[in-house]
């Protein structure tokens, strides 16, 4: 008989970093309301968040992310306006974002790393397990692994992270982990965690990407957690001591994505996440493919 855990519907969203890489974008406006074409990158994630069924989110925010709060909530005047002008287009476009979910914010005082700003949901959270969603990382609508993950956390128990494999020579971007397959081609047993580590020293190119669901005793490993990695309390330490000792919460899984997957975190990235969905838009598509087919021809 298959054993039967808790239904996850809370989702937690790491919002509180500076964003140093887009400056000066990000000296007065939080990098996670950067547009990709015409909606900011948060608004992708909590979308992917409420598409595996989980409508109650936590962001974790920090100084100067306020405007992330206003996004998600009602703007009466510019509603009120748009339909005096009968724009119900727009309308419903600037209210889509303040029904999406049940939002709820709390500051991570101090940026202590992201073992940290997790520690700061857990009051939230309580005693189920939760998804973490990390607003670098947008995740194509048409390649669920959020609903993947949350099936298998269902099913097994435990945490569940997701992988990607990468060049080896970039594996010292990413925590890594070590695993054993299982009878699922895109499922394996994680036995061992790393943060960045040199190519020499990882134990796989499977790399950490910006999506967990996590067994709640995560929260008394974090708080046991002594900083590591960049003098922050690093979520892949307490990964690695819930993978090294089921006992503590249930195994750790890992489902290794082959998906479409757009880094925001990078500049380059970034740019490049805004031409990929830009090209497949219904309403932009057609005309941007032609214009970029004739720079690239003509000035290229």
């Amino acid at each position: 008989m298959t054993e039967s855990h808790p239904t996850i519907t809370k989702a937690v969203i790491p919002a509180a970093g500076l964003g140093t890489r887009f400056l000066p974008a990000t000296k007065a406006t939080p990098k996670e309301m950067l547009p990709v074409v015409d909606k900011p990158a948060i608004q992708y994630v909590v979308e992917e968040a409420v598409a595996a069924g989980l409508s109650d989110v936590l962001m974790v925010t920090g100084r100067n992310k306020r405007p992330l709060e206003d996004h998600f909530d009602r703007n009466y005047e510019l509603e009120e306006a748009l339909r005096r002008k009968g724009d119900q287009g727009r309308l419903a476009k600037v209210q889509e974002s303040s029904d999406l979910a049940t939002m709820h914010y709390v500051r991570q005082g101090d940026p202590k790393g992201l073992g940290h700003a997790v520690l700061c949901a857990a009051p939230h959270v309580g005693s189920e397990p939760f998804a973490v969603l990390l607003g670098d990382d947008l995740i194509d609508a048409r390649d669920p692994l959020l609903q993947r993950m949350v099936d298998i956390q269902a099913r097994e128990g435990g945490s569940v992270i997701a992988l990607m494999e990468v060049d080896p020579a970039q594996i010292h971007l990413y925590g890594c982990a070590a695993a054993d397959p299982t009878g699922e081609g895109d499922v394996v047993k994680v036995t061992g965690l790393v943060e960045k580590p040199e190519p020499a020293d990882a134990p796989s190119n499977l790399a950490i990407i910006g999506r967990y669901v996590l067994d709640p005793a995560v929260f008394d490993v974090l708080r046991k957690t002594e900083p590591g990695r960049g003098g922050e309390i690093q979520l892949t330490d307490a990964l690695q001591q819930l993978a090294a000792d089921e006992k503590i919460g249930g195994p750790v899984h890992g489902v290794v994505f082959k998906g479409r997957r757009y880094d925001t975190g990078d500049r380059g990235d970034y740019l490049r996440a805004i031409v990929r969905l830009a090209c497949e838009r219904e309403d932009l598509g057609p005309d941007f493919r032609a214009w970029l087919r004739s720079y690239v021809t003509e000035e290229m």
